[in-house]
């Protein structure tokens, strides 16, 4: 999902991932809400492997991205006694309209995920998240097209909303999560509208509609199988994550005249739009 940008970083969420996908929001209230989802620095756009990761490698698509932005991870990397930043180049966000974005991502192999080439990507995808920061973000947005989620949301980012906004999204902090080989069911018929962005189309929004209760299964980064039970706002970040997989984007799925930018973002839902909130 989207970015949660701290004030200091001009705090609206879901526009775009690392810095430079940020544009500058008129709107002061707008910033002040963090929504979700994820990004990249500097990548090749990837084409879906040719054969198992263990023989080979992603191809190229002879679309090269590259940045000179850099970030480092929570503790920070330091290099010999005199305190110097190691710089660490990320992959920059995917874009809307690129093939990977719109294509069904490839399972890992089970026997592949302990490899030093799939923990590598789990680790960037991390630091695009947090250095974001967002609260969601899927392989296939820094242009690997693989099925990998990671998600997180603290009660920092949470604190930039209003509370009343939180309970409304039933929004609660979660600990990191990293799913590979997700599969997502809906725990009932129960649904909710609310706003949602990517950072993969910047500076819009448009409300969707997402199931209440979810139930994911998959593998954890160490090759152990997982599930994982959410409701609220954790769900929502599931479904929107784990469609990225499927070669979904949210304007997809959107509601008919919601679609707006953040600019416009608390100006009234045209006539005849149900009201956001549960269903």
């Amino acid at each position: 999902m989207e970015s949660v940008h701290r004030f200091s970083q001009r705090l609206f969420p879901i526009s775009s991932l690392p810095d430079k996908c940020f544009k500058t929001c008129k709107s002061s209230t707008i910033l002040k809400y963090p929504i979700f989802f994820l990004g990249s620095h500097s990548c090749n756009v990837l084409q879906q492997p040719t054969g198992p990761l263990s023989s080979g490698r992603f191809i190229s698509n002879n679309r090269t991205y590259r940045s000179t932005s850099t970030t480092r991870r929570a503790g920070g990397w330091f290099l010999g006694l005199g305190g110097k930043k190691k710089e660490v180049m990320l992959p920059d966000i995917v874009k809307a309209g690129d093939p990977v974005l719109h294509e069904a991502a490839q399972e890992v192999p089970v026997d592949e995920i302990g490899s030093d080439k799939i923990q590598k990507i789990i680790d960037d995808m991390i630091m695009v998240l947090r250095k974001a920061p967002g609260v969601g973000l899927a392989a296939p947005q820094i242009g690997i097209p693989l099925k990998i989620i990671v998600l997180e949301d603290t009660k920092e980012y949470i604190s930039y909303a209003p509370k009343e906004e939180n309970e409304a999204r039933d929004r609660r902090p979660f600990e990191l999560l990293v799913i590979l080989n997700p599969k997502l069911k809906k725990k009932n018929d129960k649904t909710a509208l609310f706003f949602e962005g990517c950072l993969s189309v910047d500076g819009f929004r448009a409300v969707v509609e997402r199931h209440l209760d979810v139930e994911v299964t998959g593998f954890g980064r160490d090759g152990s199988p997982i599930r994982v039970d959410a409701s609220g706002w954790q769900a929502r970040i599931l479904q929107h994550e784990c469609d990225h997989l499927d070669g979904t984007i949210y304007v997809d799925k959107l509601v008919p005249r919601t679609f707006r930018t953040v600019e416009n973002l608390n100006l009234p839902l045209p006539n005849g739009c149900h009201k956001l909130g549960v269903r």
